[in-house]
C-alpha cells in the first residue's frame, strides 16, 4: 500500500460510487423471444462492420471513434427458434416488454426513487461490435433514490432500464463473433453518487442492493447476470471505471489497487515536470534498429524477426520511471489495447530476455538518448510495430497529464486498461420506439404489492417458524425461501429446523438443477412420515440425480423397503441373553445394530421408539 493511502480513508476525500447492471427475468425487452442462453451449435452467421455517427449535438464520441479505428469485423451466431429480427436490427424495435418494466419500477420504488411520468429510451453509441445496431438502447426510469448504510446514506440519482449487449464468444485482432442469444435481455441499471466513504461501505452497499434485487424474486441469478462497476478517483486524479467486478470480496483490495495507481501517476507526472520535461521534448521519431539486433542471442527477438523488424523511440527524462511496474504496465497495456501487441521491451529492464550490455548500449547511441532519458523497443511487423510505438509516444506524453479518465477492467484485485471513458457524446434520442407512460394506477398497484426485503424475511421466518436468525438468514439469502414455506405448510412432525438444514445441506444439488422443487418436496414428505430418515437424503438425491424417481429410490432399498418391526423382533431374539444382562440399557446398542443393518433407511427417532418398546415387553415376560 502506497504511504498516504490511510490518508484519504481518514480525511474521506477519496470518491467511490458504482453502478449495478441486473439481469430481468422476463423475456426480451424489444422483441418476444426467449431470455435464455445456449451452448448448442448456432444455426446461422452473419457478419457486419459498424461506424461511429454523430450525437444529436453533432459530436462523435472519442471512444467510438478509438473502436472504429481498429477496423474489426463482427461475426454474429443466432438460432431458428429463438433469434429474431429485432436481435439481427432487420426489424424495429417492439414494446418495450410490460414485466420488464413493472419489474425495474419495482426495484425502483424499493430504492426509494422518484418515477418518471414517461419513459424515453436513447441510444448509446457502441461500436465494439456488442450491439448489431451500433448502439445500445437505454432510459431513465426513476431519479433521486437512495440507501441507507451503516457508514451513511448514498444518493442514488438514476436507475435506468436497457438491453443487455451481445455475448462474446471468440476475438482476434481482426474478428470478434458474438452469440445474440443475450442480446436484449433487460437490465437494470442503478447508479450511486460518490457519497461512498471506504472501500468497506462499497462491498457492503453492492450486497445489499444485491440482495434487494433478488429480493424482489424477478431478476435472473447466476454467473453473469449481475455486474459492478466501481468509479473511484482521488484529488489530482480522475474517475476510473472499473468493470467486470464479480465477487462482491474483491472490492475493497481493487480500490485500494486504484487508489495506489492513481496516486503513483501523480507522483509521476511531478516528476517529469519538475525536469520540465514537456509533450514538445517527446518527438514522434521512430528509428529502426534491426541491424543492431542481426545476430542477438534474443530468443524473442530472432523470433520476431523472421516477419519483421525491431523499431524504438526515445523518451526524453523518462529513465527510471518505466521500471517498477506502473508507467510500464500502464504503456504496455496501452500498446496492447491499440495495436495488439503483447509486449514491449524498455530500457529501465535491460538487459534481460536474452539483450546485452552491449546491444543496449548500441540501442542508446543510435537514438541519442542522454542521462535521464529512456528507450522503448518493438519487435514486430513494420506497420504493427510503428502502430504500437505511436501508441507508447501517446500514452507517454499523458502521464504529463497524471491520471487520466479511462474504463478498466477488474483481473482479480488489480486492473487493466481498456479504452477511455465514454462521454455524453455518443447519446442521441431513439426515434423507433413510443414514450411508454407511467400512470398512477400502475405505481400504486406496484406499491400496494412491494416484496419483502431479506431482513424483513428472515425477522418474519424467525418469529413465525421459531427457526434461528443464522438459519433463517442462510435460507432467504440463498434463495431458498419460497421451497422452505412451501414445505413448512407440508410437514407435520418433522421439525422446520430440520427441514432447513437439510435444504441447505442439499444446495449444490439445486444450485446445478439437478433436483427439481417436486422430487424434493417428495424426499422430504418420506422423512416427515418416517419412511426414511434424514441421513439417507443424499443418496436419495443421488440416485435421483442419475434418473430415478424418488419411488424407484426408495424401493430399490436406496431410502425404504425396511420393515422395522421385524427387523427388531429378529435382532433381539438373536441378543436375548444380551438383553436379559443389560435390562433397559441395551436399547441403545440393540438400536445401533438397527440402524446399522437400515442403513441409514428408517428415521433414527423411529427406531428408538420401536427399539424401547419391543425391550419393555420382551423384558416384561
Amino acid at each position: 500500500m502506497f504511504p498516504g493511502l490511510m490518508c484519504f480513508y481518514g480525511e474521506k476525500i477519496m470518491k467511490i460510487g458504482f453502478e449495478i447492471h441486473q439481469q430481468l427475468d422476463t423475456k426480451k425487452l424489444f422483441c418476444n423471444s426467449p431470455s435464455q442462453l445456449r451452448d448448442d451449435k448456432a444455426d446461422f452467421e452473419v457478419r457486419r462492420r459498424l461506424r461511429p455517427t454523430q450525437s444529436e449535438l453533432g459530436v462523435v464520441d472519442d471512444a467510438a471513434m478509438k473502436e472504429f479505428l481498429k477496423g474489426k469485423s463482427f461475426v454474429y451466431q443466432g438460432y431458428n427458434d429463438s433469434i429474431c429480427l429485432v436481435e439481427l436490427d432487420e426489424e424495429p424495435p417492439q414494446g418495450p416488454n410490460e414485466e420488464a418494466v413493472e419489474a425495474a419500477l419495482t426495484i425502483a420504488l424499493l430504492l426509494n426513487a422518484r418515477i418518471v411520468d414517461e419513459i424515453h429510451f436513447m441510444r448509446k453509441l457502441v461500436i465494439d461490435g456488442s450491439n448489431t445496431s451500433g448502439f445500445q438502447r437505454t432510459a431513465v426510469i426513476a431519479f433521486d433514490g437512495y440507501l441507507d448504510t451503516d457508514e451513511g446514506r448514498i444518493k442514488i440519482p438514476t436507475i435506468c432500464l436497457e438491453e443487455e449487449a451481445c455475448r462474446k464468444i471468440t476475438g482476434d485482432d481482426n474478428t470478434t463473433t458474438y452469440s445474440l442469444d443475450r442480446l436484449g435481455i433487460p437490465l437494470v441499471e442503478i447508479t450511486t453518487d460518490p457519497d461512498i466513504k471506504s472501500p468497506r461501505q462499497a462491498r457492503d452497499a453492492t450486497l445489499t442492493v444485491g440482495e434487494l434485487l433478488r429480493a424482489t424474486g424477478r431478476v435472473k441469478r447466476g454467473i453473469g447476470t449481475i455486474r459492478q462497476d466501481i468509479n473511484v478517483s482521488i484529488p489530482e486524479g480522475a474517475r476510473a471505471e472499473i468493470k467486470g467486478v464479480q465477487d462482491l470480496n474483491t472490492i475493497p483490495r481493487l480500490i485500494e489497487t486504484e487508489v495506489e495507481r492513481q496516486q503513483g501517476l501523480v507522483e509521476i507526472r511531478d516528476r517529469l515536470v519538475e525536469q520540465e520535461i514537456h509533450a514538445s521534448r517527446i518527438t514522434s521519431e521512430i528509428y529502426d534498429l534491426t541491424e543492431i539486433f542481426k545476430n542477438t542471442e534474443s530468443k524473442v527477438i530472432k523470433s520476431q524477426l523472421k516477419k519483421g523488424r525491431v523499431l524504438g523511440v526515445r523518451l526524453r527524462g523518462f529513465a527510471g520511471l518505466l521500471g517498477g511496474g506502473l508507467l510500464g504496465r500502464e504503456i504496455a497495456q496501452s500498446v496492447k489495447v491499440h495495436a495488439g501487441v503483447r509486449g514491449i521491451f524498455h530500457s529501465d529492464e535491460l538487459p534481460a530476455y536474452g539483450i546485452t550490455e552491449e546491444d543496449v548500449s548500441a540501442v542508446h547511441t543510435a537514438l541519442g538518448t542522454g542521462e535521464g532519458d529512456a528507450f522503448v523497443l518493438v519487435a514486430e511487423k513494420e506497420g504493427k510495430a510503428r502502430k504500437a510505438l505511436e501508441a507508447v509516444l501517446g500514452r507517454a506524453r499523458l502521464a504529463l497529464k497524471g491520471v487520466l479518465e479511462e474504463t478498466r477492467m477488474a483481473r482479480d484485485t488489480k486492473t487493466e486498461y481498456m479504452r477511455p471513458l465514454p462521454g455524453a457524446a455518443r447519446m442521441y434520442p431513439e426515434t423507433d420506439i413510443l414514450p411508454y407512460v407511467v400512470s398512477e394506477e400502475l405505481l400504486t398497484r406496484l406499491r400496494a404489492n412491494l416484496p419483502e426485503t431479506y431482513e424483513e424475511k428472515e425477522t418474519r421466518f424467525a418469529k413465525n417458524y421459531n427457526v434461528g436468525r443464522e438459519l433463517s438468514g442462510a435460507i432467504v439469502r440463498k434463495g431458498y425461501a419460497p421451497l422452505f414455506e412451501e414445505l413448512a405448510g407440508v410437514v407435520k412432525t418433522l421439525p422446520l429446523t430440520t427441514v432447513a438444514s437439510i435444504i441447505l445441506d442439499s444446495s449444490k444439488h439445486f444450485m446445478a438443477q439437478w433436483i427439481m422443487p417436486d422430487d424434493f418436496r417428495q424426499v422430504i414428505i418420506a422423512v416427515d412420515e418416517g419412511r426414511i430418515s434424514k441421513e439417507a437424503v443424499p443418496k436419495i438425491l443421488e440416485a435421483v440425480k442419475s434418473g430415478k424417481t424418488v419411488d424407484e429410490a426408495i424401493s430399490e432399498g436406496l431410502g425404504g423397503g425396511v420393515d422395522l418391526e421385524s427387523l427388531v423382533d429378529r435382532l433381539i431374539a438373536e441378543k436375548a441373553d444380551f438383553i436379559k444382562e443389560k435390562g433397559e440399557f441395551a436399547v441403545k446398542p440393540i438400536m445401533g445394530l438397527v440402524m446399522k443393518e437400515a442403513r441409514g433407511r428408517v428415521d433414527g427417532k423411529l427406531v428408538n421408539e420401536a427399539v424401547k418398546k419391543k425391550i419393555e415387553e420382551f423384558l416384561a415376560q
